[in-house]
């Protein structure tokens, strides 16, 4: 008898662990290699980082969502490279041998090239990241509150999100949220409602992916929370406290960067063509050029749809490509007819834009408002990875909507605290950033689709 196949998939994303469940019942061998233990629904993060939910709400561990697998195994280890001649991926772990191998490795922020930002304005893709945002942004408020000049609590209390995507927008409207309705009976000294929350676009208008008059409601929609939008205007320059937006300097208490993403490594280790993102180019099945074992999916793919638009780096199109490339891994195993090219179905733009308001375009409908923000929810609790997170995030957000409460307003240290930072002139306000992370070329934020 054969020895089953043995499927090497690196990442735990949308994209690396749909591929593993697709191939739960095939006759192969999978092993799933992470360097973390859970995985991450990455739209919801933004609510950890301003403190909606806790981060047990939004991620779950790998190795309990494939435990029924007898098929699979899960690995925690670091990718360090990929010998495709001899079919053999490096890790910290030791080395692991493919039949076939499917890359999943997702993206990172994209700083323009300037990675001397990263300390200072950290973006929002792991859980590290999103509490990290949420400590600076309460430390803030605390830091402001024990300030004795105007000057000072001023600049304490202003917050800059960079990106007008809907990452950004999403960002922008639940600051202002926590501002204005969740923290101003904690406070004795300062008045969070005075708070200053600014949403910097390069481009020329919010969400650029959806259609205009979606955009121009966001935008207005945003103004009445007290949000001040600024478009078509670059930020030059990210330092300690302060971000120079134009020739304008502002000084703040916390700066959160939505404003791009570049692809992980997995263009080095394959020694593939790569788009401007750092996304390897792939074939309509999904596979490297000349290598038909190898798989790249999900954020790091540059593929085309049919009419030659790119795949968006969504996550449902991650999860499209996790399963479609799965099922053709099983139907290779099976000795099976293959599928066709890969076929993206694009379902739908969602964008929150704080309590009570998003925005929705599904086809040939559109939402706006309350009813927009019921879809959204809805959606969002759906696409959860349980039954337990489902009832959390539900329950959370039910209890927000009628407390205006923040249940998450935990202050946590890094382990490795470092030197303060704080404006120029202000108290010490923040230890050691996050780690920085690797950047791309400029262009203006995109939209995304449920996620």
């Amino acid at each position: 008898m054969a020895e089953p196949w043995r499927v090497v998939i690196i990442g735990g994303g949308f994209a690396g662990l749909e591929a593993a469940k697709a191939l739960g019942r095939a006759p192969v061998e999978v092993t799933l290699i992470d360097r973390q233990n859970h995985h991450c629904f990455q739209p919801l993060l933004y609510q950890v980082a301003t403190a909606a939910l806790n981060p047990a709400d939004v991620a779950w561990p790998i190795r309990g969502i494939l435990s029924r697998q007898k098929n699979t195994r899960v690995l925690m280890a670091q990718v360090n490279a990929i010998d495709a001649d001899q079919r053999l991926v490096h890790t910290t772990g030791g080395d692991f041998a493919y039949d076939q191998l499917v890359v999943a490795t997702g993206a990172t922020h994209a700083y323009f090239g300037h990675e001397e930002w990263a300390p200072h304005a950290p973006g929002l893709k792991r859980i590290e990241d999103a509490t990290e945002i949420r400590r600076r942004i309460l430390i803030a408020f605390e830091r402001a509150e024990l300030a004795s000049e105007p000057a000072e609590r001023e600049a304490l209390t202003t917050f800059v999100v960079v990106g007008g995507g809907p990452t950004g927008v999403e960002m922008a409207g639940a600051i202002a949220d926590v501002a204005r309705e969740a923290l101003p009976p904690d406070f004795r000294t300062i008045d969070p409602r005075q708070a200053r929350v600014l949403l910097v676009e390069a481009g020329p208008r919010l969400l650029a992916a959806f259609p205009e008059p979606l955009s121009a409601y966001a935008r207005r929609t945003l103004e009445r929370r007290g949000v001040e939008v600024i478009t078509g205007t670059p930020v030059t320059a990210i330092g300690r406290g302060h971000a120079i937006v134009g020739e304008r300097r502002i000084d703040a208490g916390a700066i959160v960067w939505a404003a791009g993403v570049s692809a992980s490594a997995a263009a080095d280790w394959l020694g593939a063509e790569r788009d401007r993102a750092g996304r390897v180019k792939v074939a309509p099945d999904l596979t490297l050029p000349g290598r038909p074992e190898i798989f790249v999916i999900g954020d790091t793919a540059s593929a085309a749809m049919p009419d030659g638009r790119p795949v968006p780096g969504l996550a449902p199109a991650a999860k499209q490509m996790g399963r479609y490339v799965g099922e053709l891994i099983a139907a290779r195993a099976r000795g099976r007819p293959l599928p066709g090219p890969f076929q993206y179905r694009h379902q739908g733009d969602l964008a929150t834009i704080g309590r009570r308001a998003a925005v929705v375009k599904l086809d040939r409908l559109t939402l706006t408002g309350f009813t927009a923000w019921l879809f959204w929810s809805v959606a969002h609790v759906y696409f959860l990875i349980g039954l337990r997170s489902r009832i959390a995030v539900a329950f959370s957000w039910v209890w927000e909507y009628a407390t205006f409460g923040r249940r998450a307003r935990l202050i946590t240290e890094p382990a490795n605290a470092g030197p303060a930072e704080a404006p120029p002139g202000g108290p010490s306000l923040l230890p050691s950033a996050a780690q920085p992370a690797a950047g791309a070329g400029v262009a203006p934020s995109k939209g995304r689709v449920w996620g």
